[in-house]
Parts: C-alpha cells; sequence; structure tokens
C-alpha cells in the first residue's frame, strides 16, 4: 500500500461495519435483546445510513409492541419509500444471517456507540480549527469556550444512567449511616461554625450556597474564614476573588491564621508578639491547600476553567456574583445565567459551591436591617437556584472595633433554617459564636459595618 493511500484509510472516520451488522442482526433475531442496547446508543451512532434506516425501523416496531423480523422491516421501510436505500429484503436478510444470536449484542452496541464518540470529538476538534482558522468576530476565548462546551457535553453523554429499583441503593445507605455512626465519614464538610453545620448538616458536594449581605458587613472574611477551615481539615479551596487583590486576600489569612493585626500588617506596626506569631503564621499559610485567583470580571466558562484547574477541589468560593460577567439581554438574565451555570458546576464537581452576593438597598431601611429572601439583588434566580440561602446582618459594634452580626439561614433545601448571632474580630479576621441575642424587631446600634 502506497503512503498516501495509508494516509487515506487512517483518514476515514472511526466505525465498525461488523458490530453495526451485529446489532441489527441480534435484534432481528431476538426482539427482547432491544431493551439492552436501547440505553447504549440511538440510530445516530450509526456510520452507515443504512444502518441508520433498518434500526430506526426496528425501533418503531418495538415500540408499537409488533414484531421486528426480516419482513416487518423490509415492510416498514418500503412504506417510508426507503427499502431501496437499505439494499432491499436481500441486505436485510443477510443482516439476520450475519450472527447466531443475540448473547453479544451489548458489546456491539457498546462498540458501535464508541466509534460514534470518536467521530464527535473529531467532528468538535475541526469546527474548532475552522473557528480558529476564521474566526468571524469571535475572540480566541470564545473558540476555545465553544470548542471546550461541546467536549464537555460529550463527556456528560458519556455518563449514561439507567433505572434502578429502591431495593438497589439500600445497601449503600446502610454502610453510609454506619460509617457516619462510627465517625469515618462525616456528612459533609465543616465551616468552623458548629451551630451553622448543626443547621446545614455539613457543606455537602452539588450544593450551591449563597451567602448575602451589604456592603462592608464582613462577608468576605467569612468567606475566607470558612474556605481556609476547609483547606485545613479536607484538601484544596479557590477563593475568586473578583473585588480584592490577591495580595489583600492573603493578608487578611495570615492575620486570621496568626491573630495579627490586620491593619499593622499594612503598615509593617507589629508589636513585639506579632512579630513572633508571623513566621508561624506564614509557614501555616504556605502549607494549605488555599487557592486564590483575583482576575475581575469572570465569565461563567472562566469560573468553570479555574475550578478544574484545582486538583481534587474540595469547596469553591465566588466573590462576589454581581462583580461576574454573565450572558443575556439584562442584568437579571445575566445574574440568572451565572447562578444555574453555578449550581450546574456545583454538581459536575460534587462540591460545596459559595457564592456571595450583595442585597438590595431597600433592607437599610428597615427596622434592625434583617435581610429577607427578597432583599437578594438583581434576579429572583438567586433565591430559585441555591440549596442554602445564609444572611450577614449588622447588629452593633463595640469598643475597639470588634463588632455583632447577625447570621441567618433563610433558606436550606432539606434542612433546618436558623439564626443567631457572631462575634466579628476585624483586628484579627476571626469570627466565633456569640452568646448575645439578636433583636426582634429593634433598629440595630451602630453604623454600617
Amino acid at each position: 500500500m502506497t503512503e498516501v493511500a495509508e494516509v487515506s484509510r487512517l483518514r476515514v472516520p472511526p466505525h465498525s461495519e461488523e458490530a453495526e451488522q451485529g446489532v441489527l442482526g441480534g435484534l432481528l433475531s431476538d426482539n427482547n435483546a432491544f431493551d439492552r442496547v436501547a440505553g447504549v446508543l440511538t440510530e445516530a451512532d450509526f456510520y452507515r445510513q443504512d444502518h441508520r434506516l433498518i434500526f430506526a425501523a426496528i425501533a418503531a416496531l418495538i415500540a408499537r409492541s409488533q414484531p421486528a423480523d426480516v419482513v416487518t422491516v423490509f415492510e416498514q421501510l418500503q412504506s417510508q419509500g426507503k427499502a431501496a436505500d437499505c439494499g432491499g429484503m436481500q441486505h436485510i436478510n443477510a443482516l439476520a444471517q450475519s450472527v447466531s444470536g443475540s448473547s453479544n449484542v451489548r458489546r456491539y452496541a457498546e462498540i458501535v456507540r464508541e466509534r460514534a464518540v470518536y467521530r464527535a470529538v473529531i467532528a468538535a476538534c475541526d469546527d474548532g480549527a475552522t473557528a480558529a482558522f476564521n474566526p468571524q468576530g469571535k475572540t480566541a476565548a470564545d473558540v476555545v469556550d465553544g470548542i471546550s462546551a461541546k467536549l464537555s457535553a460529550l463527556s456528560r453523554q458519556q455518563m449514561r444512567k439507567a433505572p434502578r429499583v429502591l431495593r438497589d441503593f439500600m445497601a449503600g445507605r446502610i454502610d453510609r449511616v454506619n460509617a457516619l455512626a462510627d465517625g469515618k465519614e462525616s456528612p459533609g464538610l465543616t465551616t468552623g461554625v458548629p451551630r451553622l453545620d448543626r443547621a446545614l448538616v455539613g457543606l455537602k458536594g452539588g450544593r450551591l450556597i449563597v451567602l448575602a449581605a451589604r456592603p462592608s458587613v464582613g462577608k468576605s472574611s467569612f468567606a475566607e474564614a470558612v474556605g481556609l477551615h476547609v483547606a485545613r481539615c479536607y484538601g484544596p479551596a479557590l477563593m475568586l476573588s473578583q473585588e480584592m487583590t490577591g495580595e489583600e486576600v492573603s493578608d487578611r489569612a495570615l492575620s486570621h491564621l496568626g491573630r495579627i493585626n490586620h491593619e499593622s500588617l499594612q503598615t509593617g506596626s507589629l508589636d513585639q508578639d506579632e512579630w513572633h506569631r508571623l513566621p508561624d503564621a506564614v509557614e501555616e499559610a504556605g502549607g494549605l491547600p488555599f487557592w486564590i485567583d483575583d482576575q475581575p470580571a469572570l465569565r461563567l466558562r472562566d469560573i468553570k476553567a479555574k475550578a478544574r484547574q484545582v486538583k481534587g477541589l474540595r469547596f469553591l468560593i465566588v466573590d462576589y456574583l454581581q462583580l461576574s460577567e454573565g450572558d443575556g439581554d439584562n442584568r437579571t438574565q445575566q445574574i440568572g445565567s451565572l447562578s444555574r451555570g453555578l449550581k450546574q458546576l456545583a454538581k459536575e464537581l460534587d462540591i460545596p459551591v459559595l457564592v456571595l452576593s450583595q442585597l438590595n438597598r431597600k433592607v437599610d431601611e428597615r427596622p434592625g436591617r434583617e435581610p429577607v429572601l427578597s432583599d437578594l439583588r438583581d434576579s429572583g434566580e438567586i433565591e430559585q437556584d441555591a440549596d442554602v440561602v445564609l444572611f450577614l446582618w449588622p447588629l452593633r459594634e463595640y469598643e475597639g472595633g470588634a463588632k455583632l452580626v447577625g447570621l441567618k439561614v433563610d433558606k436550606n433545601r432539606g434542612g433546618r433554617l436558623a439564626r443567631f448571632a457572631m462575634d466579628f474580630n476585624g483586628a484579627h479576621q476571626r469570627w466565633h459564636e456569640s452568646t448575645a441575642e439578636i433583636p426582634s424587631g429593634k433598629k440595630s446600634t451602630g453604623g454600617d459595618l
């Protein structure tokens, strides 16, 4: 074979005529085998057009509870004017005689599907190459995102699941309950705030948690404290900080870990004890798998790409939603597309995603300034997509800059609601449960924190 002929042969799209014939022959000889292949492939997975038509005819007959054999399939195709395109009864009969039974039909179907995926990958890459050669106004990021979206869709299609009866889950659930009882597993990642953990029963994979507050209440600090706790106890956490620089986030981490005055870190005016604690704080911070990214104006594709870059990611923080770029004609649609996309990302990576959000100004006019779900800014879809909604609001300011902040679990899908106070030491960026009671229906003292 010449070199040119060899190259030409290699460029033939991947397929297996033998496997396609095996599927069709097995189905013609045993219609009951259709259930074994229906969840694996569709007519579009066949490479040959005549095989697609024959498979579709078999499927249509079986769906009507009619026999699908050589004669009935031929008549079905003939009624559609497609019998000649399929080689007539002679070809259909040859398919029926090509296999001795249906015992291997499932494996044949898997081969057909696998070759179809190969062809789809080639098509996606070819589309990407075409778009790169002729972008027609698209940016390089748009081209890359288009290819990534097609390949991600193929990946999701590979994760097909068949329905399972309830009893199939029981053994796994018993093992899970026993592991929880024995302390071998936890119901979810802890936050470092026991009362919050009891309400949420931990931060669970696949969940979108919204933390909302007015500006300067401390939501970024609280989110970072939770992220540092997760990194210390479970593994990699990623904070996408679109408002603060990476240096600012790292200074807060040093303040939190070393109990070093945050303002002193900005000026270098640490006291003697803080200078002694600084090396230990730096060493602890350096050993934590806490990742920071401070790129502004992130699009959903950027968030997904950055999350996938951190191997073994356990927890994602997006700070904050209204600074991200969404798709849509108005801000409501854009925020809605972002919240839906973040929920999908949480499920895809099986991690909790904590997204920070702003509140409407109207909450400042309310006595006590305690937020409610309708205060979520820009889109009601945030409330709809979120599994958990947490609110922070200012209650009181003490001497020395310490503050009392309300924390409320106002939505908790499948869990309890909660409402309690937190002591926030802004100097050290530390949060602790407070014994103070939250005033009911009274205007809080102190300014906006």
